[in-house]
Formats: C-alpha cells, sequence, structure tokens
C-alpha cells in the first residue's frame, strides 16, 4: 500500500454516520461531526452544506491551503454510505487514495485520534460498504474512538445512543483534534500528520 500519488486531484473527506434527528448526537455519527468542524474552519464558511442529487450526500466544495476539498455526509444510512461516497469520487474525479473516510471506532479509547492509510475494516459497517463499492481499501481512514460498552451491552445498540454527558463535555475538544490530524494530513501527507496527531 502507498499514500496518495494524484497530487493535483482534490481530496474527498466524508463524514460517516446515519440520517436524521434521530441519530445526529450519537456515537456513529463522530464522523460527521468532524466534517461539521472541517467545514466551520472554511473561509469563507460556506453557510450550508448543498444536497448533491446525484451521489445522495450533503455536499461543500472548499480549499485548504492551495488544496481543493470536498466535504460530504452521506445522506443514507451507515451500512450504505458506500454507494454516495462512489458516485461522489465519480462525480469530481477522485481516486481512492484521496478519500478520507471519517468513522467512529469501538476498539479505540473514547477521544483517542489516529489516521491510518488501508487496512481492515474491524466489522464497522460503513467501512465494509465503502471498500466495496470503491473495489479497494486503500483509501484513508480517521479514526474516532468511542470505546467499548460497559457490562453486556451490545456493540450495535451503544453506538447508536447519544454520548454520555460528561463525553459530550470533550466532544468539541476531539473533533477540533481529528479535524487538525486531517488539514495536516492534507497540507503534510499521512506520516507527518500521525507523528503530531498520536502523541497528543
Amino acid at each position: 500500500m502507498t499514500e496518495a500519488t494524484s497530487p493535483d486531484s482534490p481530496f474527498l473527506v466524508v463524514g460517516l454516520g446515519n440520517p436524521g434527528p434521530r441519530y445526529e448526537a450519537t456515537r456513529h455519527n463522530v464522523g460527521k461531526m468532524v466534517v461539521d468542524e472541517l467545514a466551520e474552519r472554511t473561509h469563507p464558511m460556506p453557510s450550508t452544506f448543498s444536497i448533491h442529487k446525484k451521489s445522495n450526500t450533503e455536499a461543500i466544495e472548499t480549499r485548504f491551503g492551495e488544496t481543493k476539498v470536498i466535504l460530504a455526509k452521506p445522506r443514507s444510512f451507515m451500512n450504505l454510505s458506500g454507494g454516495p461516497i462512489k458516485a461522489l469520487a465519480g462525480f469530481f474525479r477522485i481516486p481512492a487514495d484521496r478519500i478520507i473516510v471519517v468513522h467512529d471506532e469501538l476498539d479505540l479509547d473514547f477521544g483517542t485520534v489516529r489516521l491510518k492509510f488501508g487496512g481492515g475494516e474491524n466489522g464497522h459497517n460503513g467501512l465494509k460498504s465503502t471498500s466495496k463499492a470503491l473495489g479497494t481499501r486503500d483509501y484513508y481512514r480517521a479514526r474516532i474512538g468511542v470505546g467499548r460498552p460497559p457490562g453486556r451491552q451490545d456493540p450495535a445498540d451503544y453506538v447508536l445512543r447519544p454520548f454520555s454527558n460528561s463525553e459530550a463535555a470533550d466532544l468539541g475538544a476531539i473533533c477540533a483534534t481529528a479535524a487538525d490530524g486531517i488539514e495536516l494530513l492534507i497540507s503534510h501527507g499521512l506520516a507527518y500528520a500521525q507523528n503530531q496527531i498520536h502523541t497528543r
């Protein structure tokens, strides 16, 4: 596996989650929260995400430095994320190695942020759908730790629950760290971004 090899292509940053107000504040939607944080950093800041009908996503075209970036949130449910991502990448002619998928991660402690390229899906349905649709696992991931459920709680139920009050208090800082990492990945590459973010 190699890092991105198409320097003139835009980056596509996709926040995974489920649609609708019922799921808005749940652990499974932290990827969308990070993309919202990135959108707030753009200058001039777009007033809102626009619906991109051909891909069934909400998307913004922006720039980070000299690099064009598409920020997107699929309007499908998590386990169907791949179709919208593939369609949007196809529309903007973005190769898989310029896609960054932002998602919740049960196998990381709450608040931990990790960046990687390629690898398995760890049972994550959004990643499974993405890899299948793209025909490759070779895309970037920004993994946001939500921790394992307490006791015998079903992980599928756990990720569809809102963050606890104490977790919610830290959520802004966690999303900011993840957004920092994604910006560094785009501007300086994966190794540099990992060195900066993984030590926090």
